[in-house]
């Protein structure tokens, strides 16, 4: 087997159908430099062990499995599948989302032909499925912040603008970063993209999406995507990972500059939350001379018929 170029980390835990599909979409890829650990999260090791099994021997030779006999958390199996490649390559393909056949072709050709990259982004395309008939049925697709020319920090700042599936980068930026913070049980990506959009730019492959998220509004247990059934997770530790970086700049900076911004942009509310009331207000008013000047000619028009 041919050294690896792209390290690819698979996380799942009982969800064998969905395992199913992502090997697929990763063995139907049409390059073929891969080689990917599954990190089974404390689920049942016989099934995960028997889909790769299952695999044509070309593609079950790049693909191993690690199994934890206790969940130990979506960002410490991340970190156990990077440590257990050794590709220059990376990518994290959860056990849900799929790709199109030319995405690591893709990634792969612009890294290369970019060596001041860090990583590149696929557009996203998200995939909402519901289950029919015991199957997954796609019922509705969305490219994910389609509007966005390029990834870039400042976008990212308010929230997560690429997820794990859309993204190749280099396992160097773990060398100079470090690796997913373990402590985190959601929203590990959108902390370790912030540190990568801060050392430089990225780019999207192109206009097309290559990689696909696949959602399920209204799934929750083994089904449940952590984005949705996780929402209160994702809002506290997006709160503590602000609060982090406020107070490691209050500590470089002091306080002087948070405090006046704080000020300056609570007044900025108040004077347009004090311009939209006058602007209803008028609105109202309009609407009262209006409705004055419309019983007005409703008498008029009475007594001319009378």
């Amino acid at each position: 087997m041919d050294a690896p170029v792209v390290g690819i980390v698979v996380r799942t835990k009982d969800r064998p159908d969905f395992l199913r599909r992502a090997l697929r979409s990763i063995t139907g890829q049409t390059f073929a430099e891969w080689e990917a650990v599954v990190v089974n999260d404390g689920g049942a090791p016989g099934a995960v062990d028997e889909l790769i099994a299952a695999l044509p021997e070309e593609h079950r030779a790049r693909v191993r499995a690690i199994h934890s006999e206790a969940p130990r958390g979506r960002w410490v199996s991340a970190n156990a599948g990077v440590l257990a490649t050794t590709a220059p390559l990376l990518v994290l393909h959860d056990d849900d989302d799929t790709w199109h056949p030319e995405f690591l072709e893709r990634a792969v050709t612009y890294l290369d032909g970019h060596p001041d990259r860090g990583g590149v982004v696929s557009r996203i395309e998200i995939v909402w499925e519901e289950e029919q008939g015991g199957r997954l049925v796609p019922v509705r697709r969305e490219v994910f912040q389609e509007h966005l020319p390029v990834p870039t920090l400042a976008d990212t700042l308010l929230f997560n603008r690429y997820v794990p599936i859309g993204f190749v980068y280099r396992r160097s930026l773990h060398e100079e970063l470090g690796l997913y913070d373990e402590s985190l049980p959601v929203v590990g990506d959108w902390n370790f993209n912030l540190r990568v959009l801060a050392r430089g730019p990225l780019e999207y492959l192109g206009d097309a999406p290559y990689a696909y998220w696949h959602q399920r509004t209204g799934a929750d247990g083994a089904a449940g995507n952590s984005v949705i059934s996780s929402r209160g997770d994702h809002e506290k530790y997006d709160a503590l990972i602000r609060d982090q970086a406020l107070r490691e700049h209050v500590d470089e900076h002091g306080l002087g500059l948070v405090l006046y911004l704080t000020k300056f942009i609570d007044r900025r509310f108040v004077e347009v939350e004090n311009g939209i009331r006058a602007e209803v207000a008028e609105a109202r008013r309009e609407i009262g001379r209006f409705n004055l000047v419309a019983r007005g000619y409703e008498k008029v028009r009475r007594r001319l018929k009378g």
